[in-house]
């Protein structure tokens, strides 16, 4: 199993290429200011989604910096613990991963849930 930490779109894919072509669960968690998402993409099931099904390659994205818009100390504890948690109960075979992005707004203190399906058309893993 892979825990991404890392905080640029270019290493993220790359660990997700590399997580799809060896069937290897990611627990990929990431933040910036006041926000942070977490999600388990499990690449041991042929129907789950991968990263890129979520943020694919060539998609749209703005790239931002950490150092340039900061990121509220105390909220990467909470997402690193949470990736732990979920690394920690895929190796104790413990609950399922539920194919869920989650969306944590630490202004609010509220979590969110998003659907994630695999996408058929996915570059990386469809």
């Amino acid at each position: 199993m892979v825990l991404d930490c890392s905080d640029n779109f270019a290493t993220r894919h790359a660990v997700n290429s590399a997580c799809v072509k060896h069937r290897k669960p990611l627990v990929s968690g990431a933040a910036i200011r006041f926000d942070a998402q977490l999600m388990v993409f499990d690449l041991r099931q042929a129907d789950a989604p991968c990263y890129a099904c979520l943020f694919p390659e060539d998609g749209e994205v703005e790239e931002v910096q950490c150092s340039t818009m900061g990121v509220f100390a105390p909220l990467t504890g909470v997402i690193g613990a949470m990736q732990a948690m979920e690394a920690i109960k895929l190796l104790a075979g413990v609950g399922e991963p539920n194919g869920r992005l989650q969306v944590f707004d630490a202004k609010s203190t509220e979590w969110r849930s998003v659907t994630v399906k695999k996408d058929p058309a996915c570059k990386v893993c469809g």
